[in-house]
């Protein structure tokens, strides 16, 4: 076990708990990841809970660390001591710092995964400079995570902010929050499928790539192999991405009007595929914002630190926590 070294020399892990794999890093002062570990993620809390210790005494058998934070996809208490919900684990009301802090005879801290991956890119990657940023994570769905004058903003009761269910169109596609026409519905890697699956539907002959896949595999596209139709040169593909591109310039504005951001950070799976969209998408947002034309607008880049950044950021708000 490592011990509880204090200061900006220390060694921290940060743990991205995922759905379906938890990922460990040994994280420095200066968000090097300098170790690693891997498993796939339990079913229940008890061997979730058991898998964690597991990957911090393996860490810890081989580095001196002095905290652990945990980067959850939940809605997580103010204190963050707590996970209250998380739909693709095992928790509900469980209090998880704490309980893995005794295990591990070391501070645990908690963080929403959006607030965690928003923090490193803030601290040590394409939003360092940035006073009042979002952090837009789009994967599967989106996630957010916004500072505020260089402050991580969580809201009163720790889940903000849910800008994925954002509605963005009236009566749109269902959404699994149980809304109609959320953000996420429209602009993440599960809404390329099924923008791609509508636009093949209404103008079949314009699709070579994408045809064949559909027909070939019916429910294996995925907004990856979308996006590398679109890179290839396939309509419905490149169709498919403009689309995309409008509703992230949509929602974009919408946030910028009730934020006004400076920096806009863009993550997640889908931020691999940023030169195929986020040029049309910069347009569409000072198009669509108010006063468009008539005030500065906020710089929007692709992540620096990609799928690490979670992890990193779960380490340093750890080791902040050391310091406090």
């Amino acid at each position: 076990m490592g011990t509880r070294t204090r200061g900006r020399t220390a060694l921290t892990i940060g743990i991205d708990v995922g759905g379906t794999s938890i990922r460990a890093a040994v994280v420095d002062a200066d968000g090097q990841v300098l170790d690693s570990t891997f498993a796939p993620t339990p079913r229940s809390a008890q061997a979730l809970e058991d898998g964690l210790d597991r990957a911090v005494r393996e860490l810890c058998g081989r580095h001196e660390i002095g905290g652990v934070g945990l980067a959850v996809a939940g809605f997580i208490t103010p204190d963050r001591s707590t996970v209250r919900f998380a739909p693709h684990l095992p928790w509900v009301d469980a209090p998880v710092a704490r309980d893995l802090s005794d295990r591990l005879g070391m501070p645990v801290i908690l963080e929403h995964d959006a607030n965690a991956a928003a923090w490193a890119e803030y601290r040590f990657g394409a939003a360092a400079g940035g006073q009042n940023v979002l952090m837009m994570s789009i994967g599967t769905g989106i996630g957010a995570g916004l500072l505020i004058g260089g402050e991580l903003y969580r809201g009163s009761h720790g889940v903000a902010p849910e800008l994925g269910h954002v509605q963005v169109m009236s009566g749109g596609r269902a959404c699994a929050c149980g809304k109609r026409g959320c953000w996420e519905r429209y602009c993440s890697g599960t809404a390329l499928v099924d923008t791609a699956i509508e636009l093949l539907a209404a103008n079949p002959a314009e699709s070579t790539i994408l045809a064949r896949e559909v027909a070939g595999n019916p429910g294996g596209l995925t907004g990856r192999r979308v996006a590398g139709a679109a890179q290839d040169g396939d309509k419905v593909a490149m169709a498919t991405m403009a689309e995309f591109a409008r509703w992230l310039g949509v929602g974009l504005a919408m946030v910028s009007d009730v934020y006004d951001p400076d920096l806009v950070v863009i993550a997640g799976g889908v931020a691999s595929s940023a030169p195929l969209f986020l040029d049309d998408a910069r347009e569409h947002y000072a198009t669509l914002i108010t006063g468009s034309g008539h005030r500065p607008l906020a710089r929007i880049r692709p992540t620096q630190l990609g799928e690490a950044a979670g992890m990193i950021g779960a380490a340093e708000l750890a080791r902040t926590e050391l310091e406090s």
